[in-house]
C-alpha cells in the first residue's frame, strides 16, 4: 500500500500536468493564430516559419503531457489510479438472487 505521501505527490503530479496540458493547449491556439495570420499578411517569411516551429513545440508537448495524464490513469475509466472505489461503497452494493 502507498503511504500518504506518496499519495500527495502524486495527486500533485496529476495536478501539474493539468495544469500544464492547459497551458500547452493555450500556446497551441495562440501559436496557431499566429501562423495562420502571419501566413495570410506575408507568405513564406520567417515569422510564419517561426510560428509554425513553435506552434509543432507546442503541439508535441501538449501531447507528451496528455499522454502522460493517460498513462496514470487507470485503463477503462480515465481516472487517475489512486481513486478506486471506496469500501463504503462495495459494503453497500449486494448482490440479489
Amino acid at each position: 500500500m502507498a503511504s500518504k505521501t506518496e499519495r500527495i505527490q502524486f495527486l500533485r503530479a496529476v495536478r501539474q500536468l493539468h495544469r500544464v496540458r492547459s497551458f500547452y493547449a493555450v500556446g497551441v491556439l495562440l501559436w496557431a493564430g499566429s501562423a495562420a495570420w502571419t501566413g495570410w499578411q506575408a507568405p513564406g517569411s520567417w515569422q510564419m516559419w517561426v510560428s509554425i516551429l513553435l506552434l509543432a513545440v507546442f503541439t508535441g508537448l501538449l501531447v507528451a503531457a496528455g499522454l502522460s495524464l493517460r498513462r496514470l490513469a487507470v485503463p477503462g475509466t480515465g481516472r487517475p489510479a489512486h481513486h478506486a472505489a471506496s469500501h463504503k461503497a462495495a459494503s453497500t452494493r449486494h448482490a440479489h438472487a
